[in-house]
């Protein structure tokens, strides 16, 4: 790396600053529930923990509970983590589901969940220790904070308030954006209006990054698998082979800049 800090610190927020398995295992329940029969079944302790395992394959909200009918079906965990695009474009055909239909169902399940036992949601999201604290200090200098999510962006503001962190709903790109991720980097870098802008940015899918990478005019912009966040093994140990992406733990994130470095 050439910069010792970053101008533009651009991050995700679900497996970076927020780990919200089981809020995730829940609201997928409950839009699971909305579209096939679950009278019979249970959410078990098993069905659960094998949900979070196979958090990593989910790129975004849709898939989370048709994850859950892949598991009640008895797709194995292993070919799970292999073939998740296909098994779950397959579910989609067979039950003649679109994604977007899902997805719709997923956010208006928060939506009433929210508006209904708002503390109940917020309770089932927890910060990863020392990350809102040193946000906040990275926020209170002249860095540009930006956080880059598929999350919906209200809930993200949603829960930084609750964590007392005010950032501005400007500086939270969600889903609602509608584009990939590479595409937002590419429009800070070209807002900031400075030719030696350093965009450093933190995320924990490495196809996410590896999508970055592709493209030829953001080859500047330093790049950070957070190794706390839903990944795997395999992921983690293809990004330190990866000469342009920087493997991270927490320890180091929550530390000055020039430790983010290995």
């Amino acid at each position: 790396m050439t910069a010792i800090s970053p101008t533009i610190l651009a991050l995700d927020f679900d497996g970076v600053i927020c780990n919200g398995l089981i809020e995730y295992f829940q609201v997928a329940w409950r839009t699971y529930c909305k579209f096939w029969p679950c009278a019979n079944q249970s959410q078990t302790e098993d069905l659960a923990n094998k949900f979070y395992r196979l958090r990593p394959v989910i790129e975004t909200g849709w898939e989370m509970p048709v994850l859950i009918k892949a598991l009640l079906e008895g797709f194995e965990e292993e070919k799970i983590l292999q073939q998740w695009s296909d098994i779950s474009q397959k579910i989609l055909r067979h039950e003649d589901f679109v994604a977007q239909e899902i997805a719709s169902m997923l956010d208006k399940q928060r939506d009433e969940w929210i508006a209904t036992d708002k503390n109940g949601w917020l309770s089932l999201h927890k910060f990863y220790p020392g990350v809102v604290e040193r946000i906040k200090s990275i926020y209170n200098t002249q860095i540009a904070l930006y956080i880059v999510t598929t999350k919906e962006g209200r809930f993200v503001k949603e829960l930084l308030d609750q964590a007392g962190f005010d950032l501005p709903q400007e500086a939270i790109f969600g889903k609602e954006e509608k584009r990939p991720k590479y595409e937002i980097l590419r429009e800070l870098k070209q807002e900031s209006n400075d030719l030696t802008v350093s965009l450093w940015f933190i995320e924990d899918r490495i196809k996410t990054l590896q999508k970055v990478k592709q493209q030829t005019d953001l080859e500047d912009v330093e790049l950070f698998l957070a190794d706390w966040g839903y990944n795997t093994a395999i992921e983690r140990e293809a990004a330190q082979k990866d000469i342009r992406i920087q493997l991270i733990s927490l320890t180091q994130f929550t530390q000055d800049f020039d430790k983010w470095q290995n």
